[in-house]
């Protein structure tokens, strides 16, 4: 690299380095972003490819349900519920709320 003396050029020498170095600047750092941007779509395409599909979970039927109004109803998972918290506060039990077992139709035979 050659050794310039800044102090020593003019405002147009100055302005017209600047402009040159910008320029170039520009141009490399648009030739790096498009190779990044190469990269990153293989990267996806990769990784799309190589991604598991998701598993399904089954449906989670209710465990517990309010006896008054009993279309309010709970899983088990995830926060209790104010319902259920308000009843167990008042001196029901988790076994008291739950929903009752299902009945075999003769159609899951």
């Amino acid at each position: 690299m050659k050794n310039i003396d800044l102090n020593s050029m003019s405002i147009e020498e100055l302005w017209a380095l600047h402009e040159e170095i910008a320029s170039i600047l520009t141009a490399k750092m648009e030739a790096e972003k498009l190779k990044l941007q190469r990269r990153l779509e293989q990267i996806e395409r990769k990784s799309a490819a190589e991604a598991p599909e998701r598993r399904k979970y089954p449906k989670v039927h209710p465990k517990f349900q309010n006896p008054d109004p009993p279309h309010q109803t709970w899983s088990g998972r995830g926060l209790q519920p104010n319902w259920m918290r308000k009843l167990l506060a008042e001196g029901k039990t988790p076994d008291d709320l739950r929903v009752p077992p299902r009945s075999r139709s003769p159609s899951e035979n």
